[in-house]
């Protein structure tokens, strides 16, 4: 434990922690090289210096902010998140971005939805090596100059808005007038030009839609594990990840398997816990490519295979996923982006109509609890309230 991580702090690799810590420097409400810094400089080390040095300009930023009155929203504007998304698009960020990203435009009175991602998304290619695409970790961008570094490769190839103002009181063309271009930087691979990527646009996470999730599902790392294109297979459902772990350590899932894990949604897990270790089972066993799971909870950064999560509305809302019984056919079409259930819609509609909402477990009326899952939305909407 104490060596397999390159120091101190959160996952070293693009996870849901560096991914948020991207699009927070990416959107400009973090000082340059703020999202890549090691913690330390080993398990025994005091923090890194470059997080002191951040501590402290971050803080002197804070007063020039208030000195000239630039304020959060004169900065996380429309172009800002588009920043941002193309950003962390380019780096193979997590699927929680959406989430995040959904919450977050939704307070700052921007106007950006599931869709608006997705096609913001599906036109950046993949540049920078890291895990879990790649073999490197956070540490190695910081090491060549960090997200600005990527940032600098996007906005020469058109993709990034220079004029977006930052947390510097610079706008970010002026911040990234420094960053030596890839071709200055010397003989490295952690991050390649856009016309040569590591994968092409449009080959990261999807936005689907269909009779299973009438509002939308994603499916993660799209242009990678469905390359043969349709995945169409036998329904398996199970209504915890308790279950779903017994049934695959028993030997229970077979290739050509979907997987149904549902009531794990905002309001049935309570609060969309990860399926993770499901994946890690998976992938462990062999069945990566020839098994499917789709849940309406969410996915882990390190998460690998056939994965469709945040499929809204979700079954203890009585979201469609909620008619499906083992050995229906689910079908999931990446060109198309859709997730269907291959049933007729009559007999959906019958299922639906005998569907009665799971009892929430032990909520205190009048608890934060009962209040939360009374008022959250799904997460086509980022799980606000």
């Amino acid at each position: 434990e104490r060596n397999v991580m390159p120091g101190s702090g959160t996952c070293g690799a693009m996870f849901t922690a560096n991914t948020m810590s991207t699009i927070a420097e990416a959107i400009g409400m973090m000082l340059p090289r703020g999202a890549s810094h090691p913690a330390d400089y080993d398990a025994r080390s005091d923090i890194h210096a470059d997080v002191r040095a951040q501590a402290r300009a971050s803080v002197e930023a804070l007063y020039k902010l208030m000195e000239a009155g630039l304020r959060p929203r004169d900065i996380m504007t429309e172009r800002a998140f588009e920043n941002a998304i193309t950003t962390v698009y380019a780096m193979g960020g997590s699927t929680n971005m959406y989430l995040h990203l959904l919450a977050i435009a939704r307070e700052a009175g921007v106007p950006i939805g599931i869709e608006r991602i997705q096609q913001i998304g599906e036109r950046v290619p993949l540049i920078a090596n890291l895990q879990p695409h790649g073999p490197y970790a956070m540490a190695s961008l910081h090491a060549i100059g960090g997200v600005p570094v990527v940032m600098k490769e996007l906005l020469r190839a058109g993709l990034l808005h220079g004029d977006a103002m930052t947390v510097t009181g610079k706008t970010l063309v002026e911040n990234l007038e420094a960053v030596p271009a890839l071709e200055k930087i010397g003989r490295q691979d952690v991050v390649v030009p856009v016309a040569k990527p590591i994968a092409p646009p449009n080959n990261h996470i999807s936005v689907l839609k269909g009779n299973l999730a009438p509002e939308s599902c994603l499916l993660k790392l799209s242009g990678k594990t469905l390359e043969k294109g349709e995945f169409r297979g036998t329904a398996k459902v199970f209504e915890s990840e308790a279950d779903t772990m017994k049934a695959i350590r028993a030997g229970e899932i077979v290739p050509g398997t979907v997987i149904v894990v549902r009531n794990v949604g905002p309001v049935g897990g309570p609060g969309m816990p990860e399926m993770v270790m499901l994946t890690i089972q998976l992938q462990g066993r062999g069945l990566g490519e020839d098994v499917a799971l789709i849940t309406d909870g969410r996915f882990s950064g390190v998460s690998h295979g056939i994965l469709i999560g945040h499929i809204s509305p979700e079954a203890a809302r009585g979201g469609p996923i909620a008619a499906v019984r083992d050995g229906d056919t689910i079908v999931i079409d990446p060109g198309a982006r859709t997730l269907n259930l291959d049933v007729p819609d009559a007999e959906i509609a019958r299922r639906m109509a005998d569907w009665r909402a799971p009892e929430p477990g032990r909520v205190r009326p009048g608890s934060v609890h009962d209040k939360y899952i009374r008022l959250v939305s799904s997460a086509h909407h980022g799980c606000v309230v």
